[in-house]
């Protein structure tokens, strides 16, 4: 669970070593509830986002090579874009989005929209696999700063493949650098520029949706591993805060007062933070056996959120990537968090 798109995977690593010990970490998902509702009722799945990007209109031309820094600290210089392979979900998105999603021979598991699904992966538990990358005979790797482990990417360097680090996805302000790193190390700089111009203007016309309110919703994001036994909230740092003011709301786990990523669930961290809604990742939200389920966690029915059963679920594989699909996200969130005209 190294990766939980990006951000979640550093600020994890303490709090699930103790929980992780003898489970694994993967969720087992209920069938999504007929309605298409989510977070009313048990065992609810929320299609928020298309399952396709959307490519730019004109397929650029890489101009190569080119030498570019990478945030690892040092530079990569790029002579050939046949062959990418990007390991990461978001990293994969803007691949195709920037247009060259052709060249593209392999994803990693959590590249979830339908242009990559019959990509070869290769990551196993997120893990990336040198032997794999190596066999597709890649001509770039484009990495998180999270991509290990170490020793498989040292692998890849030592076979002569560059290899980009791209920096950490925190918040919105980090959609278009991170496009313009991606496509800097592609060759193609203007469809860069370009694509960060649509996704900044999409993200800014869905803020200015956000109905008017006279006090702001707190909202707690809360991670979720049924199965393991694994129960978190969110403070400061943990990647949604920038997401949820975008919204219009308060990040509830970082108001109070949580200095951490992630902290494990208490009835007092949860009635500190006091949230009018809960965000959830789908495949979490399932794990838990629904709405349902997510009540029954230790404090969240005292909650004004679980009092209400005042749920926002966003698909695991976009909520947290801050890249060209952004828009989307903060599109499904406005609309869950005042479907029923409240605030």
């Amino acid at each position: 669970m190294r990766r939980l798109r990006t951000r979640l995977a550093g600020a994890l690593v303490s709090v699930l070593a103790l929980t992780l010990a003898a489970t694994g970490c993967g969720g087992s998902p209920e069938a999504a509830d007929a309605t298409g509702k989510p977070g009313r009722t048990g065992g609810t799945s929320t299609t928020t986002t298309a399952d396709r990007v959307e490519p730019l209109p004109d397929t650029p031309a890489p101009k190569l090579p080119v030498t570019v820094a990478s945030a690892d600290g040092g530079t990569v210089t790029v002579r050939q874009t046949r062959r990418i392979v990007p390991l990461s979900g978001s990293l994969s998105e803007i691949v195709f989005t920037l247009g060259l999603g052709d060249r593209v021979v392999a994803r990693d598991i959590t590249a979830t929209f339908e242009q990559a699904a019959k990509l070869p992966v290769v990551t196993r538990n997120h893990d990336v696999s040198a032997e794999s990358v190596l066999s597709l005979r890649p001509d770039l790797v484009l990495a998180e700063e999270t991509s290990g482990p170490q020793e498989a990417m040292d692998q890849i360097r030592a076979a002569g493949v560059p290899v980009l680090v791209v920096a950490a996805a925190r918040g919105l302000d980090d959609v278009g650098p991170r496009i313009r790193a991606v496509a800097g190390a592609l060759g193609v700089p203007a469809a860069g520029t370009e694509l960060t111009r649509r996704s900044e203007q999409r993200i800014a016309a869905v803020r200015g949706t956000v109905p008017d309110h006279t006090e702001r919703p707190r909202v707690a994001f809360l991670y979720l591993r049924g199965s393991a036994s694994v129960y978190l909230i969110g403070g400061k740092g943990s990647g949604a805060t920038s997401l949820l003011e975008a919204a219009g709301a308060v990040d509830a786990g970082a108001e109070s007062g949580l200095t951490k990523d992630f902290t494990a669930i208490t009835t007092e961290a949860l009635a500190a933070a006091a949230p009018d809604a809960i965000l959830v990742m789908a495949k979490g939200l399932e794990s838990v056996g629904g709405t349902d389920g997510l009540v029954k966690i230790p404090g969240v029915a005292q909650t004004p959120a679980g009092m209400n059963r005042r749920i926002v679920s966003v698909e695991d594989g976009v909520l947290l990537n801050y890249g060209p699909r952004t828009d989307q996200v903060l599109t499904t969130v406005v609309a869950q968090l005042y479907r029923d005209g409240a605030e």
